[in-house]
């Protein structure tokens, strides 16, 4: 990407693609890069011998110089192996620059999402992940894949959490420009276990500060002082200077006189690089930033709160992403939550890129984005707004899938199943290894039938390893199997016993555990990889609403049907002014009850009669997400 107009660079262009690419559209499928798995280079870590290095007064003492869970042969792959699926681009909303390359939010698991991005190529990257405080504590959503994915984090301790952050660390590391930063925002539990592992994959030299933000609330008695602020560690991926630094000030008034001996003083630079201390009259800039911010929490009724219980205010983003990064830099955020980093990196004219885990964070950043673009536009920004797209990894919706092209549908499945695309023979679609592999139709309610089994078998025949190796094996993936297709190949495999003209199909349907099975050599125990490539449905939403009052209804999606099995409502975000793209109305995102369950019913008052067009987004704890739209006439 190029650093300033955002346009996508003809070198990292995907494949078949020119210099003019401005990123996946609605519908598109975006394969992960033909690479084959790769070990870790022990040489990305940095080299910092003498600062490990125990005294040899006290003889052969064991420190330990690498991260922990790294292997000196295959580094974090060893445990948690790589899985290459496609991201499947389910949205693009659109601000009128369609030239320009969007930017992305990404539903999925970051670490895996993050290994399919290019090396160098983020500016800088905020994280504020889970803190290890509890399983309970973390679980905010309550989303299938956030449930599961906080299952083993925390499993042997502060070691195991060290673990799983330390595998995301590396591949953020790689992202990053070399004259990038990264600021990890953690609190009392963990910083400072979190330091020693970052000293060692980015060096101890790399690291720039710890920012404390001290921030106020109710204090309770207890035999302890009040536990009032956070640790932000901010690391660069050089320890060269090279860095992007802007320098901020606050305001004199924020630092009392006797700071400076009653004087009001501002230290500034000299020609010569130094920096010294000047008496100032009157207004000035300020000073130079402290590594002490008093900036207010998101208050519960505050006009930025959106819900999300560990919302951080945008004051903070703001002075991280105006120090660390310019104007047209990528600026990422792999723990999005409630999407307070690319809200004000939009706002801030940066590019951004978002991740997170649960379906619902990603619905209610995009939400925000929609918004926060949408003020933009009516306050006539001079910077163009890029559109953004939101891609899914590893959790795919079906209905989708049924419209795409047959040719890009197969491409699909063959990449997932870890088999390579065939081009030269019509019935046969690919190749696991040496074993011919055909792909049925996109549409779930068309099975295979004897024909489409029959039609495959002649195929194989044809093949030079069939006439010459005597390989009589294939494969035959899709949604679903007519009964006469299963009779079909059996009577195929019955042969084995009396002609030489035998050959024996496997047939698997692609939502089952045995294609799942394929997506990676899973020789791992990881909660997370069982549930990796997984198929939801949307839900079937349905609105009811009653005129209570003048220009007052109650909207109800109580009827709403849930189509993946053992799936429930987890969020409602309601649009009562639907346009062009889905903007939630503030206050209507995220709403929770007495006890934390999602509200099914809203009471809203228009502001004026007249006809009014409603939208509203349902999701469920699987991940599917139904969109209804209506009109009433408030009256």
């Amino acid at each position: 990407m190029d650093e300033k107009s955002g346009k996508q660079n003809e070198d990292n262009a995907p494949a078949g693609r020119g210099a003019d690419y401005v990123g996946p559209q609605k519908g598109e499928f975006v394969m992960p890069p033909e690479v084959e798995e790769r070990d870790e280079r022990a040489d990305a870590l940095p080299q910092q011998e003498e600062f490990w290095r125990p005294p040899t007064r006290f003889g052969s003492v064991p420190v330990e110089k690498e991260p922990l869970g790294w292997d000196r042969r295959r580094g974090f792959r060893k445990l948690f192996p790589q899985v290459l699926l496609p991201f499947q681009v389910v949205e693009r909303v659109a601000f009128g620059h369609a030239d320009l390359e969007p930017n992305r939010l990404f539903w999925g698991d970051n670490l895996h999402v993050m290994r399919q991005l290019p090396s160098d190529s983020i500016d800088l990257i905020y994280l504020d992940p889970p803190f290890f405080s509890g399983r309970q504590y973390n679980v905010i959503f309550g989303d299938q894949n956030e449930l599961r994915s906080f299952s083993d984090i925390w499993e042997g301790g502060m070691p195991g959490y060290l673990i799983w952050l330390n595998a995301r660390l590396y591949e953020m590391k790689r992202l990053l420009k070399k004259t990038g930063s990264i600021y990890v925002h953690l609190d009392w539990h963990s910083s400072h276990y979190a330091k020693v592992e970052l000293d060692k994959i980015f060096g101890h030299d790399a690291f720039q500060n710890e920012i404390i933000w001290f921030y106020r609330r109710w204090p309770t008695k207890s035999k302890s002082f009040q536990r009032m602020h956070d640790a932000i560690l901010w690391y660069t991926k050089g320890d060269n200077g090279r860095h992007a630094f802007n320098l901020l000030f606050e305001s004199s008034s924020e630092r009392t006189l006797s700071d400076y001996g009653g004087k009001r003083l501002t230290t500034v630079p000299t020609e010569d690089g130094t920096w010294v201390k000047r008496q100032t009259e009157g207004d000035s800039e300020g000073v130079p930033l402290r590594d002490v911010w008093e900036i207010k929490r998101v208050h519960t009724r505050g006009s930025e709160r959106i819900g999300y219980p560990t919302q951080k205010p945008e004051a903070l983003l703001e002075r991280i992403i105006q120090a660390s990064s310019n104007e047209g830099d990528v600026v990422a955020d792999f723990f999005c939550g409630g999407g307070t980093t690319a809200a004000v990196a939009q706002r801030l004219g940066r590019r951004w890129m978002a991740c997170d885990q649960s379906r619902v964070a990603v619905a209610i950043t995009a939400d925000r984005l929609s918004r926060g673009a949408e003020q933009l536009m009516l306050e006539e920004v001079t910077t163009p707004i890029p559109d953004f797209t939101i891609e899914h990894w590893g959790v795919y919706e079906t209905q989708r899938l049924a419209a795409m092209p047959p040719e890009q549908f197969r491409a699909f499945v063959l990449r997932c199943f870890g088999a390579v695309a065939e081009e030269h023979q019509p019935a046969i679609h690919g190749m696991k290894g040496a074993v011919p592999v055909w792909v049925g139709e996109p549409n779930p309610r068309k099975g295979v039938s004897a024909g489409d089994v029959q039609d495959f078998a002649n195929a194989i025949r044809k093949t030079l390893r069939y006439k010459q190796d005597n390989l009589r094996d294939g494969i035959m993936l899709a949604w679903a199997f007519r009964q006469d297709a299963l009779d079909a190949a059996e009577r195929l495999r019955r042969l084995e016993q009396t002609d030489l003209n035998f050959i024996r199909l496997d047939q698997v349907r692609i939502d089952s555990p045995r294609f799942r099975e394929q997506v990676a050599a899973l020789s791992t125990d990881n909660a997370d990889y069982e549930n990796f490539l997984t198929f939801v449905q949307p839900p079937r939403v349905e609105v009811g609403h009653k005129r209570i009052g003048s220009r007052t209804y109650r909207f109800d999606v109580s009827e709403t049907v849930v189509m993946n099995a053992g799936a429930k409502i987890i969020n409602v975000q309601w649009d009562f002014d639907y346009g062009k793209r889905f903007s939630s109305t503030p206050g209507y995102s995220f709403v929770r009850g007495a006890k934390k369950e999602p509200e099914l019913q809203a009471r809203y008052q228009f502001p004026d009669a007249g006809r009014r067009r409603i939208a509203c987004k349902v999701q469920d704890d699987m991940g599917g997400e139904g969109l209804w739209t209506g009109e009433v006439v408030a009256e």
